[in-house]
This record gives structure tokens, sequence and C-alpha cells, in this order.
């Protein structure tokens, strides 16, 4: 694998961003994966998203990504979402624009990687997975797969309890208050009830069950199965820990839709 810091101008934050990728090298003949995608040079892609306190460079740092991605012959893409919970904030920048669009607009330009639905998956931890999510929902035609490992994925539920004033400014400031975001599509269980679930990508969700996160992920979870979504759902004994993360995405990447390299 090929591990690739790229930076880059984005005119969408009007700033100079990063991303991490992994690239699958070229291996000899008798090796190379089979099918359309070593016929045509265009490689199936993970966009990997980040944590709220991690940036691009987290999943490299934190896990054997490059191992297991390996296995698979797909490409990683891992934006720096900052803290910016893949949003357009309400007073800051627009990184739900950036992300969704812009990212892998700029990857397919630099990189050999495929820009088909079937070839395409989004995937994060924490705030990752809301970002995950909400990307593939809101981009059906263009993700075949959207995974969220740990997510937060109630945003309403999230501001509860919050005592840190300033980490519940920060969300007011992206999101505006509580009371707002419901109905939005800032909202998740919204985009569940008032999507089509046949023309969704996939959804896979996964969460440890001391999370704290774990009570809203089975919100979540039971809403996606009372709107008939299509959703491969897991747990396991684990908490809010780059432990279970590093497990739990060599279970994401074995259910997306791609040949064993």
């Amino acid at each position: 694998m090929a591990l690739i810091t790229c930076e880059y101008f984005s005119d969408e934050l009007d700033m100079m961003r990063s991303m991490r990728v992994l690239l699958p090298q070229k291996v000899k003949a008798k090796n190379r994966m089979n099918g359309e995608h070593a016929r045509h040079g265009k490689l199936p892609v993970l966009y990997l998203l980040n944590g709220l306190s991690d940036d691009d460079s987290a999943w490299i740092r934190r896990t054997a990504l490059e191992r297991y991605a390996m296995k698979w012959g797909i490409a990683v893409v891992m934006p720096n979402g900052e803290r910016s919970w893949y949003s357009d904030a309400l007073h800051g920048y627009k990184y739900y624009t950036h992300i969704a669009y812009e990212v892998p607009r700029i990857a397919q330009e630099f990189f050999p990687i495929s820009c088909e639905r079937k070839d395409n998956f989004i995937a994060g931890v924490s705030m990752g997975g809301y970002g995950a999510i909400k990307i593939g929902l809101l981009n059906p035609d263009k993700f075949a797969v959207a995974a969220s490992i740990s997510g937060a994925l109630d945003i309403c539920r999230r501001y509860a309890g919050i005592e840190d004033l300033k980490y519940l400014q920060e969300l007011e400031n992206i999101f505006g208050p509580v009371e707002s975001i419901a109905g939005t599509e800032n909202d998740l269980l919204h985009l569940l009830a008032s999507l089509a679930p046949e023309a969704a990508p996939k959804l896979l969700q996964c969460c440890g069950t001391e999370d704290f996160l774990y009570g809203m992920n089975q919100t979540f979870l039971r809403v996606a199965q009372e709107y008939n979504f299509t959703l491969d759902y897991w747990e396991s004994s684990g908490g809010h820990l780059w432990e279970y993360w590093d497990s739990e995405i060599q279970n994401v990447l074995r259910r997306l839709p791609i040949k064993y390299r």
C-alpha cells in the first residue's frame, strides 16, 4: 500500500486542507484482482471520516487500517473533518459541502479511484459515523454503502446533558439551538422517515454495548427497521475506544461489496 498525505486547496472552505490516502500498489499479474476494477484500473474507494477530537491521521495512527485495506485492494480516502459534524455550519464553514462533494471530486482527479456508485462507500466513527450516514442518505446516487461505527446518530439527543458551555456553544454555532434541528437534514431520524428506503445506500451500523452512545444507536436501529431500510446491524462488548474501532473497521470492510484480493 502507498500512504499519501495530500495537501490541496478547498474552494468551499477557502483554505488549504489535507487528506490521507491509502492506495493499493500494483501487484504481479497472477495476484491481481479479478473483475472490472483490474481491467479498467479504477479502484473501489472508502471515504473514512474521523471523530470529534481527531483528524485525517487518526485512522492510520490508531489502527492497522493499512494492513486491512491491503487485503481487499481498496483505496481509502481520509479527509480532515475537524470538529465540523460534517455539516454546513449556521455560523462557520461548509464542511458538509466540502466533504460530500468537493473531496470526492478532488480525490477522483488526483487518484485512480472509481466514480461509480457501486464502488463508492463512506464510513466513520463517532461524529464521523453521524457524518457518514448523513452524507450517504442525502446522496444515494453517489454511495452504495454508508457505515457508522459507534456513531452519534441522534444529534438532538447529543445536546442533552452537555455541561461544557464551550462545547454547547460550538454545537449551536453549527446547528443552531436544539429545538431548531428536528425535521431538518441534520436530523438523521427525520431523514429515515422522509427518504425512500429503496433508493438509499445499504446501511451498516455497529456500537459497543458499553458505549455512552449505545442508546441512540438503538433508537436509530429501531427507526431504520420501522421504515424498512436495508441495514446490517451488529454489536459486541466494547466502549467508545480505539480498541473496539480497530476491530470493527475490519467488519465494515468485510461487508462491503468488493472482492477479496
